[in-house]
């Protein structure tokens, strides 16, 4: 059974820290790095229904891809507006649970969070959409350019997507033709309408992301295509999950560890519940946008 150090010092070597952006909280954030772990737990998010769900699995690694503690903190008390961060430490710590995160690392990484949302609504990866200068073989890199084996229309691609991604309440919103011929898309796990320069560059057929605000969706639509798809962000990501696992795994073969992955299901996307509009409002009626 390998200790604590030497599983985290094989997941830099899968998510460089180097990788990450200058803001990012990634690594270690608790643990004993003398410990001992003979199974390891994979999710998006390090809430407390996830941690729950790795000390009654008997983990002794949870690792998310989502930080604890990204902007910092003075505190790990329980209480308070933020207590239920401090909650999670003092379980992980109390149960001898180490929790190492992997964010924007992973995003770059080769393979990334984009390379299993690819896989998960059906593209052939040919490569990053914004590719990282110091990687000369050119496969890592934010999102990733993917195309389908056989066009669809972006109706039939946006159903075959929503089927490849875990459900959600929000579900998958869509903006252009829906018959309009699908062929190249490009993707990116988690938010994404800070890449539209380079999507649109890219000359993909369509682009899916999540987390698609107002304004730079409907100047990105005005300026002509690609379509847009815009998922739950926890769904764009969660793929990546079981695709870390299979890697953590093949690490364990390789070093004879006595180590176990498991993937959390839990539906960690703060949506809970969707209601659509029973109708369209008469511009007419009291109260319409004007």
């Amino acid at each position: 059974m390998p200790r604590l150090s030497d599983v985290t010092a094989a997941l830099d070597a899968l998510w460089p820290p180097a990788l990450a952006e200058s803001w990012d909280a990634v690594g270690l954030v608790c643990g004993d790095p003398a410990a001992d772990v003979g199974r390891v737990l994979f999710a998006v998010d390090p809430v407390q229904q996830v941690v729950d769900e790795a000390i009654a699995a008997g983990a002794g690694l949870l690792v998310t891809h989502h930080p604890l503690y990204l902007r910092g903190t003075t505190t790990v008390a329980p209480v308070g507006r933020a207590g239920f961060k401090g909650q999670v430490v003092h379980d992980l710590i109390r149960a001898g649970v180490g929790l190492y995160v992997a964010h924007t690392n992973a995003d770059r990484a080769d393979p990334g969070v984009s390379d299993a949302l690819a896989a998960a609504v059906g593209l052939r990866v040919t490569g990053p959409l914004v590719p990282d200068p110091a990687d000369p073989e050119g496969r890592r890199g934010l999102g990733r350019i993917g195309t389908l084996d056989d066009p669809l229309s972006l109706a039939e691609f946006a159903a075959q997507a929503a089927r490849g991604l875990p459900a959600t309440a929000t579900g998958l919103r869509i903006a252009g033709d829906p018959a309009a011929p699908i062929r190249t898309v490009a993707v990116c796990g988690g938010s994404g309408d800070g890449l539209f320069e380079q999507v649109r560059a890219s000359g993909v057929d369509a682009y899916l992301t999540a987390d698609l605000r107002h304004h730079p969706a409907s100047e990105a639509r005005q300026a002509g295509p690609p379509a847009l798809l815009d998922a739950a962000h926890w769904a764009t990501e969660w793929p990546w999950c079981p695709q870390a696992a299979r890697e953590v795994e093949a690490l364990a073969d390789r070093y004879g560890w006595a180590l176990s992955t498991q993937v959390s299901y839990a539906v960690t996307d703060p949506w809970t519940a969707h209601a659509p509009s029973a109708s369209s409002v008469p511009s007419s009626s009291p109260g319409a946008p004007r």
